[in-house]
């Protein structure tokens, strides 16, 4: 499809779907930029081929299949969608009475479109690569969180998001805008999973305006189906004294690769990074985790580990840079890789790139096969060899997963990890 025929439609679907005007401009604008953009790095991890693109794209909205969802209790603050479709967005009256706004992306740009277009693809930039620019080209999902100056939200928010994969050509490019004004407080759960098995490409982007003063902690679940290829951006920027903590578990079954970044824009700002994966069959999962230090006297900390089963390939980079200007900066970071079989590949690469003098900055990283000791010591045990491998895979874990903040996330993913472990080693 040429391109003005392509802006053609874009721009038709757009208006039809009662979007503002600004919006539509700069969709057309990023289809435009999609042409000659290259896709992102992702270093030692070929990913050039895989199917990201319809070969006829078209912005379209579709209803969804079946889906029993639960009534939400009265002090629960959660939005739940499958596809493009929000079956519910429950907000407790108190919060909405301090201006808490949790709501479908398109709805929020209907009733609150400033508000929404002064953040939406500011902290991730359309033009930064092929993949985000055809994010903002064909957006067809989202959802918009917005917690006003000084409103701490003690309840954990739940956003629930189903890929509709019941009938193919159906690609979820979905788009999570959390804004926290300054001094105030919000703790995010995300749970990313596939309905349905037709092979569909995902484009799933979170950005977070964590204001000064601000706190913000983000746990995402992601347990995507085995034939869906996703992309993933993940970033916040950090202003003066606030802080954003990021807990993943990238439990995937297809495909994967993405980025997660924290921005400290602003003195005294800190990004706590930690991420989990589990690999299995011929399974590729590439990731960049990366801490930027723009102001001064900010910490930056990133420890993920991952674990790799069948004949998977997992790539970790673990970037700190620190800009020139930003003294005092703290960034330390582990990547730990543990292979489970001699036909796994794995990689954690720690790259430091510092241009100050006054700062502190450390790495640690690992690659290589369970510890024999310790595997042999269960064995010796009477405990059968899945259940050890199991147990030792646990140990390696517990570092990240002991200081995810939140319990119940906690408990989530050391239910979901034992699920991923026992399909991988049947």
């Amino acid at each position: 499809m040429d391109l003005t025929t392509a802006k053609q439609q874009l721009a038709t679907a757009s208006a039809t779907h009662h979007e503002p005007s600004a919006l539509t401009k700069r969709r057309l604008a990023a289809l435009t930029a999609f042409k000659t953009l290259a896709l992102p790095k992702m270093p030692k991890l070929k990913f050039q081929t895989w199917p990201f693109f319809e070969r006829q794209p078209n912005l379209t909205w579709t209803g969804a299949a079946a889906f029993d969802l639960a009534p939400a209790l009265e002090e629960q603050v959660r939005l739940t969608q499958v596809g493009q479709v929000t079956l519910d967005a429950h907000v407790p009256a108190a919060l909405k009475d301090q201006g808490v706004l949790l709501m479908d992306l398109f709805t929020a740009l209907q009733t609150v479109p400033d508000l929404v277009l002064k953040f939406l693809m500011t902290v991730v930039k359309a033009d930064e690569n092929k993949l985000t620019a055809h994010h903002l080209a064909y957006l067809n999902a989202g959802a918009f969180l917005y917690v006003p100056r000084g409103v701490k939200v003690t309840a954990p928010v739940e956003i629930n998001m189903t890929q509709d994969s019941t009938q193919p050509h159906q690609p979820l490019i979905h788009h999570l805008l959390i804004v926290a004004e300054a001094n105030s407080q919000v703790d995010v759960i995300q749970h990313l999973t596939t309905q349905g098995t037709a092979a569909n490409p995902a484009s799933l982007m979170v950005e977070i305006v964590a204001q000064a003063n601000s706190r913000v902690t983000f746990s995402s679940l992601d347990e995507l189906g085995a034939q869906t290829v996703t992309y993933f951006k993940r970033r916040a920027q950090i202003g003066r004294d606030a802080k954003v903590e990021w807990a993943v578990g990238m439990m995937n079954a297809g495909n994967t690769v993405g980025e997660m970044d924290s921005e400290l824009v602003g003195e005294g700002g800190e990004g706590d990074s930690k991420l989990i994966a589990i690999t299995t069959a011929d399974q590729q999962v590439g990731i960049n985790n990366r801490v930027t230090h723009h102001g001064q006297h900010t910490t930056g900390l990133i420890n993920q580990r991952g674990v790799l089963l069948g004949q998977s390939r997992l790539v970790f980079n673990g970037i700190g840079e620190i800009i020139h200007g930003a003294h005092g900066a703290k960034a330390e970071q582990q990547n730990r890789v543990l292979m489970m079989s001699p036909a796994t590949r794995g990689d954690a690469n720690p790259i430091l790139l510092i241009d100050e003098n006054d700062v502190e900055a450390g790495h640690a990283a690992s690659v290589g096969p369970v510890n024999p000791v310790q595997l042999n010591y269960l064995l010796s045990r009477g405990i059968p060899k899945p259940v050890a491998q199991r147990l030792v895979i646990r140990g390696f874990l517990a570092a990240v997963l002991t200081a995810i903040p939140t319990q119940r996330v906690r408990e989530e993913l050391i239910a979901i990890l034992e699920r991923k472990l026992t399909d991988g080693q049947a």
